[in-house]
């Protein structure tokens, strides 16, 4: 049976963290489009320098650039057995996409991470990203060994301007007025799961456990 799980939340609700654990423990392919997204500016490609424009004003990327990074990664064959998807689909549009591109074999499960925006902006303005492997870090939930410090290639860690206080308040706003309806729209395909991303890990990575039931 193919495994596929769409994480979905706001920004700042432990998508990337929940999503690695679970890569782990099911032994399953994390496919980030926040990472995908960072690959392309870091390498410069032509969609990275055109996603950069709207990541800096913390808008939402448009769909057609996203789109052809997350369908590379998902038809290839590190996917075959299942995949777990972080930060993607972010619209409806992207939604519709994805179920093209995605085969029907086997079993697709969404979480929905809640989270109020007040805990948003308080975890997100504490996430440090390390500027040569843009490994992430977190100050109080997943501190570095050495402060400042990336653990794994000893560069600085730096805050991205899109996790300061007005860019995080401007990104909830965007997603809650372009990424919210995707709450009805896996909902009435009978997949969609609520789970809080305000609690301790073990415990949201527990309860998602029992829902999928893999």
């Amino acid at each position: 049976m193919k495994k596929k799980l769409i994480l979905l939340g706001p920004p700042g609700a432990g998508k990337g963290t929940v999503g690695s654990r679970l890569s782990v423990i099911w032994g399953l392919p994390l496919i980030s489009s926040g990472d995908l997204l960072r690959e392309h500016l870091k390498r410069g490609t032509e969609a990275g320098s055109n996603a950069g424009k709207y990541m800096e004003k913390g808008e939402l990327v448009p769909d057609e650039i996203v789109i052809k990074m997350i369908e590379e990664k998902l038809t290839g064959p590190l996917c075959r057995e299942g995949f777990i998807i972080d930060g993607f689909p972010r619209t409806i549009v992207q939604a519709e996409m994805l179920d093209t591109i995605v085969d029907d074999a086997g079993e697709t499960k969404v979480i929905y991470l809640k989270a109020g925006d007040d805990f948003l902006v308080e975890r997100l303005s504490l996430r440090r990203v390390c500027g040569g492997c843009g490994k992430i870090y977190h100050l109080v939930n997943l501190p570095p060994l050495k402060e400042g410090i990336c653990d794994f290639c000893g560069r600085a860690l730096i805050q991205r301007d899109d996790d300061k206080e007005e860019i995080i308040r401007r990104r909830l706003d965007v997603y809650r007025r372009m990424t919210a309806p995707l709450i009805e729209y896996y909902r009435s395909k009978n997949i969609l799961h609520m789970v809080s991303g305000e609690g301790k890990l073990e415990d949201t990575v527990s309860e998602i456990k029992k829902i999928a039931k893999w």
